[in-house]
């Protein structure tokens, strides 16, 4: 089998997955790296595969999959692996996938429990490593509201380490929009905020009732009036010195916290 070189049109057709436009354009994006790749099989969104011939060892039985899948295979040089790769080191296994993104109304179906809601979050590694950690409290969506980063973004996509691809997620620009769908769907809405009248210490009550979780943009906080909306604003205690925490860590600790107290009352 003749490898496909930089030139090839496909490859050529699948690098311009690497920018929004091309996303939009196609209704595709790329994901890189076998456990992400592996994730997005099971979900059947991967049309293409990519792989060079020094994966085709290590990677055999993924590459083995997706063929028997009916997913189009193809090996590739390594100049067209590196055109196809969003990293310094490209991991030589690179899929074409269908844009995951769904509908809010589809993502608050089903009368949801835990459900994160960032608002105008612009970092991807803060977007990746949040859903990320919705996955793993078993969250039931996570909803990108405003002027938002695309999930589908490279750094995005590798900081979720393939969750990207086990729980719904929507993107609603209106905030007010998603503040709405998420109260339709039955979810009260809680707020990070440093001078919270809730301490996530003594929250046990309010966390157990069905939640949105809003956090801010990574440089502005949340902004006046979506904090408003809120129906408790609660803050972390830091014990420590530490000024605050960042947005992915601040995450984690409101999603679990939530996830904790749903567990104990199931």
């Amino acid at each position: 089998m003749d490898a496909l070189t930089e030139r090839t049109p496909r490859v050529v057709s699948a690098v311009k997955l690497l920018r929004s436009a091309g996303r939009r354009k196609t209704g595709e994006f790329l994901v890189e790296g076998a456990n992400s790749i592996e994730a997005a099989l099971d979900g059947g969104h991967v049309r293409e595969l990519f792989y060079t011939a020094d994966t085709s060892d290590r990677a055999a039985a993924l590459i083995e999959r997706a063929a028997v899948s009916s997913v189009r295979v193809s090996l590739v040089d390594d100049r067209a692996a590196r055109a196809l790769g969003d990293t310094v080191t490209p991991p030589g296994l690179v899929a074409v996938c269908r844009l995951i993104d769904v509908p809010i109304g589809a993502a608050l179906a089903g009368d949801p429990r835990l459900v994160a809601l960032p608002v105008e979050i612009a970092e991807p590694g803060n977007a990746g490593t949040l859903i990320r950690v919705a996955d793993a409290v078993g969250a039931d969506a996570v909803v990108l509201a405003g002027d938002t980063v695309d999930p589908h973004n490279g750094k995005c996509v590798r900081s979720s380490a393939g969750s990207l691809f086990h729980l719904p997620i929507a993107r609603e620009r209106d905030v007010h929009a998603a503040l709405d769908a998420a109260k339709a769907a039955g979810l009260q809405l809680l707020a990070t905020a440093a001078d919270g009248e809730v301490d996530l210490d003594r929250a046990d009550d309010v966390l157990a009732r069905p939640t949105a979780w809003l956090f801010g943009n990574e440089a502005h906080g949340l902004p006046t009036d979506v904090l408003a909306r809120a129906d408790h604003r609660v803050r972390i205690p830091i014990h420590g010195r530490a000024e605050s925490l960042n947005l992915a860590a601040a995450a984690a600790i409101c999603l679990y916290s939530s996830a904790r107290v749903h567990r104990a009352g199931a």
